[in-house]
């Protein structure tokens, strides 16, 4: 071998060398930002549902407008933080007073001011201030659910406080309707902690696996509680009205589920409405990784134009029905550091900007629903009824009397 080859054959080598090197360096590049990207991931437990997100097509209407029901869920807390009696009266005062003020300025197609369902929570059951409460709803603005924290809780206990309270809300306040087929008293459900069907991994804040069947018998018409992300209670079914089986032997049975259709009935144990989930690339943690956007309205996250963009553009709707879309939004309004936005000015722009840019009667129709009319117009889309959805806010389920159209029944029935 001369002189030169010898060279070449060196000069070769240390190229592949060279080039081995590299295609290392990029490999191992790529396992740390792998792994880097994993842990965000997995700190957030973004891991239980970012392939559902990543997967889910966007729906496409065409050739008609798309009618917007926007509901706003509010797990309705006056004792949060072990509050005494003085401020849990301003905190529901407040609201009973500034509610009226800012809805009473804005409107939907068909004529209805933003409608507020509040979930009271079991536990923190007082008379007054569900009075005052009952009170803003009968002027018509929103009705009166169920919320519930409990922990390590036992089924008779469970079915014991839930028809208490079924019945208080319903007999004192005039809440809950009754199922016109069976009479008995049904409601719409958010589960404190987010622990649904003691989907928790530690199994605190539940303790029941059979959550699911005991919300069916005791007439839970659907559950709100979700998305709950960041937290481990995330189902990874997201963006989806959907019916749950339930599975006594383990706990997060509504994971997954069967897809309300149109065309198709009840199955399993209960409807799961949930709200909308995804990443926002607007508003970046260090300017680099994306939000989670859960749906959240509060100081911290105000309900901005791009957001609500969002929130139209995930489309959550029964299958079948991409025209009827459904945007279900959620707060705890009793907290006094998110009170300035959600009876104040970020509030009021939110509602402008939906009256603004989803109800021109042409490409979009806005409606403000109640959790109760939310389920009434999913059932309407499922049995295939067409046209207008205001039609069907009392489709299944009539107004509880403590309802602005419940009074308004009432009333009809006394004159007659």
């Amino acid at each position: 071998m001369s002189i030169l080859q010898w060279g070449m054959l060196q000069w070769s080598m240390l190229q592949w060398s060279a080039l081995q090197w590299s295609a290392i360096a990029v490999v191992l590049a790529a396992a740390a930002m792998a792994f880097v990207v994993w842990r965000l991931l997995r700190a957030r437990n973004m891991e239980i549902w970012i392939g559902s997100y990543l997967r889910r097509p966007i729906p496409r209407v065409t050739g008609q407008p798309v009618h917007v029901m926007f509901c706003f869920v509010d797990h309705f807390e006056p004792m949060w933080h072990g509050a005494d009696l003085e401020t849990q009266r301003a905190r529901v005062d407040r609201w009973c007073r500034d509610y009226r003020k800012l809805a009473s300025a804005h409107r939907d197609a068909d004529g209805r001011p933003p409608q507020h369902s509040f979930f009271y929570p079991e536990e923190e059951y007082a008379e007054e201030h569900l009075d005052k409460v009952a009170a803003l709803c009968a002027d018509g603005y929103g009705e009166l659910e169920i919320h519930l924290h409990h922990d390590n809780d036992t089924e008779a206990n469970f079915r014991e406080s839930i028809r208490r309270f079924c019945n208080i809300l319903h007999e004192r306040h005039g809440a809950l309707s009754r199922d016109p087929v069976t009479g008995e008293l049904s409601f719409g459900f958010i589960h404190g902690n987010w622990c649904l069907d003691n989907s928790r991994s530690d199994g605190r804040w539940c303790g029941l696996n059979n959550e699911l069947i005991l919300l069916r018998e005791l007439g839970c018409y659907a559950d709100f509680t979700l998305p709950s992300a960041p937290s481990d209670t995330q189902t990874r079914t997201i963006n989806s009205i959907y019916y749950a089986t339930d599975d006594p032997q383990h706990p997060k049975s509504h994971d997954d589920g069967v897809a309300v259709h149109v065309g198709g009935n009840a199955t399993g144990d209960l409807m799961i409405v949930q709200g909308p989930l995804g990443l926002n690339w607007r508003e970046r943690k260090a300017g680099v990784i994306p939000r989670i956007e859960n749906a959240d309205v509060r100081r911290g996250c105000p309900p901005t134009p791009q957001r609500i963009d969002d929130w139209v553009r995930t489309g959550v709707h029964v299958e079948g029905k991409p025209e009827w879309v459904f945007v279900k939004v959620h707060t705890h309004g009793t907290q006094e550091y998110d009170m300035d936005t959600l009876l104040g000015p970020p509030t009021d722009a939110m509602h402008a900007h939906l009256e603004r840019a989803y109800n021109d009667g042409e490409r979009y129709v806005l409606h403000y629903v109640s959790a109760r009319e939310v389920y009434n117009i999913i059932k309407a889309a499922e049995a295939g009824k067409q046209g207008n959805p205001n039609e069907y806010r009392d489709f299944i389920l009539p107004p509880p009397k403590s309802s602005w159209a419940g009074s308004a029944q009432a009333s009809v029935r006394s004159a007659a």
